[in-house]
């Protein structure tokens, strides 16, 4: 990464300017976690570093890092603004922001530091460990486009990126989700906010998505983190996977729901945010504004079967 010291740091964002669904796609990199030795261990961050004696300008510190950590070469790179964050010291370090922007698959970059690259859109940072700073930026950077500019390159949709990949990989998101069932059957369900992104007003089981962390800890730290409910590892079972879309041209998603025999608290709002109520509903009378891909899956629980599809043409 170069230079760390609390001195002017050039942080390239690795921006598309492209669209899925009017919402552009920022590259962030998950960096190693050596505390003490790096800027925000463990965290999603940028690609960039501090300036060398050898960099004639800031300009030169950020191709030289996009270089060096991922032989990233972006032809346009304009300053987007200049930042502020606190180092271990509690120093503060002044961040030189650069935009660009690049058309390609982050797995197949040549990556020197740091764990993985991967493309997320501003609605997805909230689930990532992540300075407020960083996400703020995104944010605001995502904000600044024209309402309807079209990409000029970049991932537009998941459509191009199919055609981008050479064998026309699409990368799936992972959730998990809890099928809680009680001894006299029912089923603990929860009813998202009214101002949810995903599904409004409508019942779902207790799901998440996966961070840094393997399916079953994701699992038991959004049932803590959403209902205060805690699971052990040795009571969880894998009962059902569904292999979905929710509308054409989305993301595909692959569901894993497992069911714990055991586990200890009851239901609670703990991301009133989120859902406003949890109740357990009897599988045979569930809710009308139920999400169609959990209805399937219930159903299919209790009918014993593995897998399901839904959403993917016929």
């Amino acid at each position: 990464m170069g230079d760390t010291s609390p001195q002017v740091r050039a942080k390239p964002v690795t921006f598309t300017v492209g669209k899925h669904d009017d919402r552009g796609e920022y590259l962030l990199h998950l960096r190693d976690y050596f505390p003490g030795r790096i800027w925000e261990p463990g965290m999603w961050s940028l690609l960039g570093g501090g300036r060398e004696p050898q960099d004639a300008t800031l300009e030169h510190t950020v191709r030289r890092e996009l270089a060096e950590e991922a032989g990233l070469d972006i032809a346009d790179l304009t300053p987007f603004g200049t930042e502020y964050a606190t180092d271990d010291a509690g120093a503060t370090v002044p961040i030189a922001i650069y935009a660009g922007r690049w058309n390609g698959d982050p797995r197949e970059l040549h990556l020197t530091e740091g764990v993985m690259l991967a493309w997320f859109t501003p609605d997805d940072l909230h689930r990532l460990r992540i300075a407020d700073t960083t996400s703020d930026l995104a944010r605001r950077h995502a904000a600044s486009r024209p309402a309807g500019t079209a990409p000029q390159s970049g991932l537009s949709s998941h459509e191009e990126c199919r055609s981008t990949s050479p064998h026309g990989t699409v990368l799936n998101v992972i959730g998990v989700h809890l099928y809680l069932e009680r001894p006299d059957g029912t089923v603990l369900l929860g009813l998202r906010h009214p101002d949810s992104p995903f599904v409004p007003s409508t019942w779902h089981v207790l799901a998440g998505h996966c961070e840094q962390e393997n399916a079953i800890a994701c699992l038991i730290r959004e049932a803590r983190e959403e209902a205060g409910l805690h699971i052990k590892r040795q009571d969880v079972e894998l009962v059902h996977v569904v292999h979905h879309i929710d509308k054409a041209g989305d993301r595909p998603r692959m569901g894993l729901f497992f069911r714990t025999r055991t586990w200890s608290g009851e239901p609670e709002l703990r991301e009133p945010d989120k859902c406003t109520q949890w109740r357990f509903w009897d599988p045979v009378a569930l809710p009308d504004n139920l999400v169609s891909y959990t209805r399937v899956a219930i159903g299919k629980i209790q009918n014993g079967e593995l897998y399901s599809e839904t959403g993917w043409p016929a």
